[in-house]
């Protein structure tokens, strides 16, 4: 591949991996929507009650682990944009590498490339799994 090319593939594959992390943060605020919905409202201790400051640290690890949660549950709830997703990280360290932006060594390019290969023909041998625009 010229430079030139890899260049347009980087930028078609940066669009792409674009795509899918706007759908999935679509997918992902409507999840937790829909859960804000189904869940009874919690009571929450009132900070003017409480003797301690509140410190970020211990609030960020339950909003991590719910946010991992809901990640989860939606890649696993829509397989096409999981597949779409991984094949397109898959894909991104072949130009990376070709351009010398991220050198990786030959056989981590070909895994990358085999693997995007065999979910390209997962997505051809069963149709639904291909992601929709």
């Amino acid at each position: 591949m010229t430079v030139c090319v890899c260049r347009y593939y980087l930028f078609t594959l940066i669009l792409n991996l674009t795509r899918d992390v706007y759908e999935l943060h679509l997918l992902m605020d409507r999840e937790a929507r829909y859960r804000a919905s189904k869940s009874p409202p919690s009571a929450q201790p009132s900070p003017s009650l409480s003797a301690d400051p509140p410190s970020p640290a211990p609030e960020a690890l339950p909003w991590l682990s719910r946010q991992l949660h809901l990640l989860v549950t939606v890649l696993y709830s829509n397989p096409p944009l999981l597949l779409d997703l991984l094949k397109t990280l898959c894909d991104i360290f072949i130009p990376l590498d070709r351009l010398g932006i991220r050198p990786t060594g030959s056989g981590f390019v070909g895994a990358c490339g085999l693997t995007s290969s065999l979910l390209s023909i997962a997505t051809i041998l069963h149709p639904w799994l291909k992601l929709k625009p």
